[in-house]
């Protein structure tokens, strides 16, 4: 009547006490089956290594690994590399594994059990950092013999030990070549750029930026100085010009002398009072120590003394004409033709001088218009001459710093595996675990004989209780027979 009602405790009770052994002989059944058939199978044993993870030696303050990329994905690329075909082939040659299994397995086979018994399982942290940094990683390799399953164990965590060395090695020998070429492109850069500022300084030479006030100081210098060459450049040619004319008056005088075959007494007197009216004029412009003013004295002197000598009979022979073409030119006039020559040369110096100082002037201001678009130009220069010279400093560092990584990683001082548990030589075998298949077994057999239970009770359609006859007929029950069992009975008469 099992669904018909709801049981109580005592319903189950009732229900154990009549199926036990529906129960008991499945639950046997099963557990003593499954061990058995454990028996069966071979034995597999499993030997582990424990590898962690060694910081590197030297503090990163001083040396920064290049190396930047996280352990767990380095050690799932390590594991891809490993377990290839090409990786994996030369140790199943090397220790003949799976050659026994029977239809005579391919190597392509061989290869994926011996993939398949190898097992790497990472450690977990025990206190969780900022960083997500992989302590280390276990490494199981499961076989038949327990001996060998260790030697291959151990084969393959030198093997990772050996890919992670190798692998690191290569990541900063590859970052240090890297850098190393691009330093050299920036070497080049920084050489054009110095060459081409140092052709635009050599080009601009005295227009670069921060010349300007120099140059005004110049212009002002070269201004003064041509001031005061013009003036002393017209001063010399109004005495030049002056000096002439004296020289003209005096080789006037002294032709006039020679077509005069006597000089009357009134000429030289008239000729006197010329040259004293010159003098007069000279002291209003010039002072008594003025070379022309003394000259000139010396002029009227000698005039006077001539005018004087005149006055005496002559006692020469020949006659004037010819005294005064033989006579030689006075001093005056040698005096004049020199101060002449003298001031024609002081003026052509001056004349260089001032179309010098002009020359110079004008280059100056040619400087100061073009210098906006100099400085421009210069600034345009300059910035990409420092931006490349930072950017040649900063791969420098970069290198240097690289390289002392690649040095650090070549000595195996960085970070590296460690093998803290060598591969242990298995003593029981990890599968099968028969005691769990015993137990596995146990509790298949008590589940179907549950099943059995529940199955027989539904189908089952007896009236064994008082409960039973209400909800089966719907009526009070108003008396009940116990149950009596003969068989008993007549058991214990017998005894």
């Amino acid at each position: 009547m099992l669904g018909h009602r709801q049981l109580q405790p005592h319903d189950y009770l009732d229900i154990l006490r009549r199926r036990w052994w529906i129960i008991l002989v499945p639950t046997l059944v099963g557990c003593v089956g499954v061990y058995l058939a454990s028996l069966l199978l071979h034995d597999q044993y499993t030997s582990t290594t424990l590898v962690l993870v060694e910081g590197q030696k030297v503090p990163e303050n001083y040396v920064k690994s290049v190396v930047t990329e996280d352990i767990g994905e380095q050690l799932g690329t390590m594991q891809q590399q490993i377990m290839s075909r090409t990786r994996l082939q030369p140790i199943v040659e090397k220790f003949d594994l799976y050659k026994s299994e029977k239809g005579g397995l391919s190597m392509e086979d061989r290869i994926d059990l011996l993939r398949k018994a190898i097992s790497v399982d990472p450690v977990k942290s025990l206190i969780s950092s900022g960083r997500d940094q992989l302590p280390g990683f276990i490494i199981s390799f499961t076989a038949d013999d327990p001996r060998q399953a260790q030697q291959v164990c151990s084969e393959i965590t030198s093997m990772f030990i050996e890919e992670y060395l190798k692998l690191r090695v290569q990541s900063a020998t590859g970052t240090t070549d890297f850098l190393r070429t691009q330093l050299d492109d920036a070497k080049k850069r920084l050489d054009e750029q110095d060459s081409r500022l140092a052709d635009f300084k050599r080009k601009y030479m005295g227009s670069l930026p921060g010349n300007e006030q120099t140059d005004m100081n110049l212009m002002t210098s070269y201004g003064s100085q041509l001031d005061a060459v013009t003036n002393e450049l017209t001063r010399a040619q109004q005495d030049k010009a002056y000096a002439e004319s004296l020289l003209a008056q005096q080789l006037s005088a002294r032709q006039n002398s020679q077509k005069s075959a006597e000089v009357s007494q009134d000429s030289l007197q008239k000729q006197l009072g010329d040259l004293q009216a010159q003098l007069v004029s000279m002291r209003a412009h010039y002072t008594e120590d003025y070379p022309d003013v003394i000259k000139l004295k010396q002029d009227i002197a000698a005039l006077q003394k001539k005018i004087a000598d005149k006055k005496a009979p002559s006692e020469q022979e020949t006659s004037p004409t010819q005294a005064a073409s033989n006579r030689p030119e006075p001093p005056q006039i040698q005096q004049l033709r020199l101060q002449v020559h003298n001031m024609g040369i002081f003026v052509k110096q001056k004349t260089q001088d001032q179309a010098r100082l002009r020359q110079l002037l004008a280059s100056y201001q040619r400087r100061l218009s073009m210098s906006p678009a100099v400085e421009e130009e210069y600034k345009a220069i300059t910035r990409d001459h420092q931006t490349a010279l930072q950017f040649y400093n900063d791969l420098l560092a970069k290198t240097d710093q690289s390289e002392m990584a690649r040095d650090l990683e070549r000595r195996q001082q960085g970070e590296q595996f460690r093998l803290m548990d060598p591969a242990d030589l298995p003593e029981k075998p990890s599968f099968p675990n028969r005691p769990l298949f015993a137990g596995a077994g146990l509790g298949v057999g008590f589940a179907l004989g549950i099943g059995i239970c529940l199955l027989l009770e539904l189908l089952d359609k007896s009236l064994r209780t008082e409960n039973d006859v209400e909800l089966m007929l719907g009526l009070p029950t108003l008396a009940m027979v116990p149950v009596i069992d003969s068989r008993r009975k007549n058991r214990k008469q017998a005894a």
